[in-house]
């Protein structure tokens, strides 16, 4: 649910205020991570509170398995095809089937290899070194690590074509996981503050 609404609120919002029965058509597409993202953290307050679990202790264990999620969703993104590239002449550009003659980049494949592949080796080697001690580290890791692999992505995907670029070329890819870096860098301080607080 919060995917189809980060969508509908972030990507398209005019068209779905015109037509708002089609938010309900999901076989139509449109998900947004981000907002995936917010219900998925809305989840986890929700069974850290029936629970009694702290909430950063929930989190830090779902983060540090999200990436393999992540990897395979873009995964599936390449093999629809959706969400290409920009055009380029790289020797591994491709030719997407809908995207038009141009070669581009896979850029679903540097997305599945960044924000799921590499972030997961990174927030396991946290977890061996200790990581889960420190609650909110994982979590800040994961935030902040997804954050910047999305933003670098962006520079060779192609933007959702109802939005475009928007100021300055950004994208609203990077305009949505710019305040996930910034949240994942205020845990990941929050966490190594704890831990020197706990040290006799």
């Amino acid at each position: 649910m919060g995917g189809r609404l980060g969508y509908v609120a972030f990507y398209n919002p005019e068209h779905f205020l015109a037509h708002p029965l089609e938010i309900f058509m999901l076989w139509q597409g449109g998900m947004s991570f981000h907002g995936g993202l917010a219900g998925a953290a809305a989840g986890l307050w929700l069974f850290a509170r029936k629970t009694g679990t702290p909430v950063l202790v929930v989190s830090d264990l779902c983060a540090a398995v999200a990436p393999i999620g992540v990897c395979l969703g873009r995964l599936a993104n390449f093999i629809k095809p959706e969400l290409w590239g920009r055009p380029s002449d790289v020797a591994w550009a491709m030719v997407f089937p809908g995207a038009g003659p141009q070669p581009r980049h896979p850029s679903q494949l540097y997305e599945a290899a960044l924000e799921g592949a590499a972030l997961f080796v990174v927030l396991m080697a946290l977890v061996r070194l200790g990581g889960l001690r420190r609650p909110g580290l994982v979590t800040g890791a994961f935030a902040a690590g997804y954050g910047l692999a999305r933003i670098f992505c962006e520079f060779f995907r192609e933007p959702d074509p109802q939005l475009g670029f928007l100021f300055g070329g950004a994208t609203m890819g990077m305009i949505l996981s710019a305040p996930l870096v910034l949240a994942g860098a205020a845990l990941i301080a929050r966490a190594r503050a704890m831990a020197q607080e706990a040290r006799p």
